[in-house]
C-alpha cells in the first residue's frame, strides 16, 4: 500500500509550484537549474518526494524567495495551532487554488483592475455566483 505524502511535504511542494508558476518558469527549466529531471520537480511539487534542506536552499535562490516562504501557512504552524483545523484547511485550500493556472490567472487579472469600485463589483459578482451554486439548504 502506498503511503500518502506528508502534509508539510505537500505544502512545501505546492509553494514551490506556486512561485515557479508565478515566475512563468517551467518544471523543465527549474529542473535544469537544479540539475534534475522535470519528473523529479513534479514529485517535489506533489509532495511525493521530500525536499532536503540544501535542495530547498537552491530552489529558494532560483525562485528568488527566502526558504521560509515555503513554510508560510504550513499545517501545524503557529496560525494552525492557534486557529485549529478549520483555519488550517482553509489556508491550504487557498494555497492549492493559487497554485493552479486558473487561480493564478484569476489573481493576476483581478490585480490589474485599478478602480476600487470595479474590484468591489467583481467581488460581489463572484460571491453571488458562488452562493447560487451552493446546494439549497446552506
Amino acid at each position: 500500500m502506498k503511503k500518502a505524502p506528508d502534509p508539510i511535504d505537500r505544502h512545501v511542494g505546492s509553494r514551490v509550484r506556486m512561485q515557479r508558476t508565478l515566475m512563468k518558469m517551467s518544471q523543465e527549466k527549474l529542473g535544469e537549474a537544479l540539475g534534475i529531471t522535470f519528473q523529479q520537480v513534479q514529485k517535489y511539487e506533489k509532495g511525493t518526494n521530500r525536499i532536503g534542506a540544501s535542495r530547498l536552499q537552491q530552489i529558494s535562490k532560483i525562485l528568488k524567495v527566502p526558504p521560509s516562504f515555503f513554510f508560510e501557512d504550513a499545517p501545524g504552524g503557529p496560525s494552525a495551532q492557534s486557529g485549529g483545523f478549520a483555519e488550517e484547511s482553509s489556508s491550504q485550500y487557498v494555497v492549492d487554488f493559487l497554485s493552479t493556472s486558473e487561480g493564478l490567472h484569476l489573481n493576476r487579472a483581478f490585480a490589474r483592475i485599478r478602480d476600487p469600485k470595479v474590484r468591489k463589483r467583481v467581488l460581489d459578482l463572484v460571491t453571488t455566483l458562488a452562493e447560487q451554486s451552493e446546494p439549497s439548504g446552506k
